[in-house]
């Protein structure tokens, strides 16, 4: 995140990180996409709660959607980004 002001980028963590939690709330606003997420990576509701700033948590949502081209795209398109920064942020938030 950048700090109004501030001429500091963010680091490339921070920025996977706010791409994650973008693609996190595209997801969650469907609830057929959010049913899909819960029963196909095992995660649960308190489980994203608390892992709201956990990379591995975070990549694994990135990693759904890099898994369902459809949604990769879709969600690329309502972010206003492109689907291989969606791919490469979850990469970074795996290693």
């Amino acid at each position: 995140m950048t700090i109004p002001g501030s001429s500091e980028s963010p680091t490339e963590a921070e920025s996977a990180e706010a791409l994650a939690l973008n693609a996190l709330v595209w997801l969650l606003s469907d609830e057929s996409r959010a049913d899909r997420l819960l029963a196909l990576t095992g995660l649960t509701p308190d489980i994203l709660r608390a892992g709201l700033g956990d990379s591995a948590v975070l990549g694994a949502v990135l990693d759904f959607l890099a898994a369902h081209e459809p949604d990769l795209v879709a969600a690329a398109d309502a972010l206003g980004t492109e689907p291989q920064k969606l791919a490469n942020a979850a990469r970074s938030l795996t290693r």
